[in-house]
């Protein structure tokens, strides 16, 4: 006759004990990842959640949190976005989005500084015009630090209309409603200048950037034109994939871009022999960044272009956008990149073939670069 080896008192002595077992096991665990830091928020999330007397939204406490990590990290190419955000950015990237056709940028304590007015969209319709800021959206105003909430409030299911403030370019304030629409956005342009050069501006490095530069650089060239221009003013970059495909299509054969990890591991983008054999020039500014700062420089120590503009930010590292479980995501550096001969821009930024800044008589820079090709 067989025996009970464990009876019913055993068992229930025996599953608090392995309960007790498996947690300290995971919380060591947890502990040996994330260490006494890790543990740290996640009990200040605990707290929050199970003694704070008052009202809440738990979303915007995790958006903060996380924020303030990255903040943390001292790295002002690392950022946070909330799920809105999030979405937005996906958005945009796809060079398509709901809102007024303009472009913008943060250089006024006031406000958004309109750049560029879409042409056929909302914003001309409304009689927006470059160089003037928008001071204030839905009644917000935009002055000093709220200026960078400016794009996301501007933006909008499509139909709604925006109120916005803006101060004009004679000095006087207007209120403007313009009504958000879906746009498609182009981000090439191109015409031939005189002397046959051929101008393409760039916009942004995002979805079908690549694919548009060589279409239109393929016509300039069928067009007759014997030198080209790239204006990257204003340029926020955009994917590494996009950056690549366009200087594979420009430079000859030879190492174009070099990324290295946290782990010191390296990878390094070849272009082939096919090439377009013409002098370039690059325009650039201070809002030249990221994928638009190395184009210029990747061109300008293969020895086929000139920069000229102003000097830029010297940025040298790549990020990853994890989304995360809540919504939201979180942008990090995760590489640094490398021209092809080993060079970084951190801290040095472009090397400027002439230093040129904008006035309001004419387009300096394009006229120095113009002058610079001729030369050459």
């Amino acid at each position: 006759m067989r025996t009970k080896r464990f009876s019913a008192l055993h068992l229930i002595i025996l599953l608090p004990v392995t309960m007790l077992l498996t947690a300290g096991v995971l919380l060591a665990v947890f502990y040996g990842i994330f260490g006494k830091e890790g543990l740290s928020l996640l009990e200040g999330l605990y707290l929050v959640n199970s003694r704070f007397v008052g009202e809440y939204d738990e979303t915007q406490v995790v958006d903060s949190a996380l924020s303030g990590m990255v903040d943390g990290l001292g790295d002002r190419w690392s950022y946070y976005l909330t799920e809105e955000e999030y979405e937005a950015q996906n958005q945009r990237r796809t060079n398509q989005y709901v809102g007024i056709g303009v472009t913008v940028n943060y250089e006024s304590e006031d406000g958004l500084t309109i750049v560029e007015v879409i042409e056929g969209g909302p914003a001309e319709a409304a009689g927006l015009q470059g160089g003037e800021v928008i001071t204030a959206v839905d009644g917000f105003s935009l002055a000093g630090e709220a200026r960078y909430e400016g794009a996301e409030r501007i933006q909008g299911e499509e139909g709604t209309t925006v109120t916005l403030e803006v101060l004009g370019t004679d000095g006087e304030t207007r209120t403007v409603e313009v009504t958000r629409a879906s746009l498609d956005s182009d981000p090439v342009t191109a015409k031939m200048l005189e002397g046959n050069v051929g101008y393409v501006a760039l916009a942004n490095f995002y979805d079908h950037s690549a694919d548009r530069l060589k279409e239109e650089v393929t016509r300039l060239q069928e067009e007759g034109a014997e030198a080209l221009v790239f204006d990257m003013r204003n340029n926020g970059g955009g994917y590494l994939s996009e950056l690549t495909e366009m200087l594979d299509f420009l430079l000859p054969e030879g190492p174009i871009f070099i990324s290295r990890d946290r782990a010191g591991n390296e990878e390094v983008t070849q272009s082939d022999a096919a090439c377009v054999d013409l002098p370039m020039a690059v325009l650039v500014n201070a809002n030249t960044y990221s994928a638009a700062e190395f184009f210029a420089a990747e061109l300008q120590e293969q020895g086929v272009a000139v920069i000229v503009g102003e000097p830029t930010s010297g940025k040298g590292y790549s990020q990853q956008t994890f989304a995360l479980p809540h919504g939201g995501a979180m942008a990090i550096s995760t590489g640094a990149y490398f021209t092809g001969n080993g060079t970084s821009l951190i801290g040095t930024g472009l090397t400027l073939d002439r230093e040129v800044y904008l006035t309001d008589e004419g387009d300096a820079q394009l006229e120095a670069a113009l002058d610079l090709l001729e030369q050459n």
